[in-house]
């Protein structure tokens, strides 16, 4: 059974943005802790389950397949590097949702071998966050790859307020945002204005 994801996505560097974020009602983030201390990762998990508890949020916990199983978390999202070391069979039979990362037709190719429950798509646009091997993919590989995918498919990547309502026409089910929101002068407000966005006939 198909998924359906909210279709505004933030992911986010650390807990106080999941509980600001929670508490002006983001259904759906991705905790992206990159530079964490290993002992600090299930303690901030569980204290960002609390978090979306609390406010009918679900979280996706990027990379940390183990910690998630352990804090019983609902999804992991893991990029292609991930793939090559985590146990994907362990991650199932914990219950756990699986999200994808893919830039190219080889590694969607290998993500549909694993029967994910999204599809990421990356970098719609050119994105300043982190450097990229790949050329943005524009919005017709976003069309191509709904078609392809046949799940639903988060696009992500230089995807700003402005730019949302073309890559939702391109065919993306959710856009994953991280500097438009983390870097906003305001966050809560720019999420706010995500939301009203992604709600269903406006964007």
């Amino acid at each position: 059974m198909t998924t359906a994801l909210p279709r505004f996505y933030p992911v986010v560097p650390d807990v106080t943005f999941v509980e600001r974020l929670a508490r002006v009602g983001v259904k759906l983030m991705q905790l992206r802790m990159k530079d964490a201390d290993a002992s600090d990762i299930a303690p901030a998990i569980t204290q960002a389950l609390e978090a979306c508890r609390v406010h009918g949020a679900a979280l996706v916990v990027n990379d940390h397949w183990r910690e998630a199983i352990d804090c019983c978390a609902p999804w992991v999202h893991l990029g292609q590097g991930d793939l090559d070391t985590a146990d994907v069979a362990a991650i199932r039979r914990a219950g756990l949702k699986l999200g994808l990362s893919t830039h190219s037709h080889e590694e969607l190719d290998r993500a549909l071998s694993f029967d994910p429950d999204y599809i990421a798509l990356g970098p719609v646009y050119q994105t300043t966050l982190k450097v990229m091997p790949w050329a943005p993919q524009g919005l017709a590989r976003v069309g191509e790859w709904k078609a392809l995918a046949k799940r639903p498919l988060v696009a992500i990547g230089g995807i700003t307020l402005e730019r949302a309502p073309d890559v939702y026409a391109a065919g993306a089910d959710s856009i994953a945002v991280v500097s438009d929101v983390v870097f906003a002068p305001d966050p809560e407000a720019r999420a706010k204005d995500w939301l009203a966005l992604a709600e269903p006939g406006n964007g």
